[in-house]
């Protein structure tokens, strides 16, 4: 195999990794939110920043460094607009994905310590979803306008 079609392969994949699993421990952290159970929040809290460190947070790396490798390798300079345009989403989608990660670990000890103390969730708790939930969509949807983009190609300007 040569290293464009390795490169090509480990982008793919990457980006699968990272918008699978961006979704899916999303999905799992807000209807565990949604039952307001302090256990299933702590429990399936934990399950999330793990996912999200390992295998986000991973492929959130090879991502632009195999998608830069692949521009150069293609003759692409990185001030194409839609290229630039998929950098900026990228840098918009990890600034906010960063918060997140906090806010979820913050969210899981909020629960934890709830479960501890036989309490129900409070309003710490709530903001700290509230900011997270606020937080999630423009990585999510910056992540499917990339995908367009990358497929695209588009004359932006």
């Amino acid at each position: 195999m040569d290293l464009y079609l390795l490169l090509k392969w480990m982008h793919v994949l990457s980006s699968t990794v990272l918008f699978g699993f961006g979704a899916g421990t999303a999905w799992y952290l807000w209807n565990a939110h949604l039952t307001r159970d302090p256990a299933t929040i702590a429990s399936v809290g934990r399950m999330v920043v793990r996912a999200d460190w390992l295998f986000t947070g991973t492929s959130g790396i090879v991502q632009p460094v195999t998608g830069v490798w692949l521009a150069r390798l293609s003759g692409y300079a990185l001030t194409e607009p839609w290229l630039l345009a998929a950098l900026c989403l990228y840098a918009l989608a990890f600034a906010c994905w960063a918060p997140v990660v906090w806010l979820q670990i913050r969210a899981q000890r909020l629960a934890q310590r709830a479960l501890a103390q036989d309490s129900a969730l409070g309003p710490e708790y709530e903001r700290t979803m509230r900011w997270w939930f606020a937080l999630g969509w423009p990585a999510f949807l910056g992540l499917l306008v990339i995908f367009w983009l990358m497929i695209a190609k588009p004359a932006l300007w």
